[in-house]
């Protein structure tokens, strides 16, 4: 039985905080994807066949989408308008925050010195050069949940403040 495939494992955090009783709670929330990708494989090399050949064939797509939307967020972080396309695999379609949106990504790539993998070797160093290209703004994910009353009443202060701001008065 083989088990070449990619695994991705997702870590989400969050933390809570009331700052007073009766305070609304300001909740942060993050996620860690920590993503192991299989390698691909030169199918007329490993000589594989029936299931593993499936598998291989499966793995090769994978890796190929997700090339073609790095290459396309790279595109987008060149300033031109493109398609991102993260639905056309199960794996970029589950990465999509983390590749092009609210997030910081880190690349690892594993390569062999072995003369013998220098092919592999060089795409490997190919691809993350061209993901280390991809630029994200990441922000703090915040919400704030609690007591509507005090919410509303928050917003009430809040644009009293600045309906007297305009007027030119300033109140402590």
């Amino acid at each position: 039985e083989s088990s070449r495939s990619h695994a991705v494992f997702t870590l989400t955090v969050e933390s809570k905080i009331k700052e007073s009783p009766g305070a609304a709670a300001k909740i942060k929330s993050s996620q860690l994807h920590l993503v192991d990708l299989a390698g691909s494989e030169r199918q007329r090399d490993t000589n594989a066949v029936g299931t593993r050949l499936k598998e291989a064939g499966n793995i090769n797509r994978s890796l190929s989408t997700l090339g073609n939307v790095i290459m396309a967020l790279v595109d987008v972080a060149h300033g031109k308008s493109r398609h991102v396309p993260y639905r056309d695999s199960k794996l970029t379609f589950l990465l999509r925050d983390s590749l092009g949106g609210n997030s910081k990504t880190f690349i690892i790539a594993n390569v062999s010195m072995a003369a013998k993998c220098f092919g592999e070797t060089l795409s490997t160093l190919s691809f993350a050069r061209r993901a280390k290209m991809i630029r994200n703004r990441a922000i703090v994910n915040e919400d704030t949940m609690g007591n509507v009353v005090q919410l509303q009443s928050e917003i009430r202060k809040l644009k009293e403040e600045l309906s007297s701001f305009r007027a030119g008065i300033i109140r402590n």
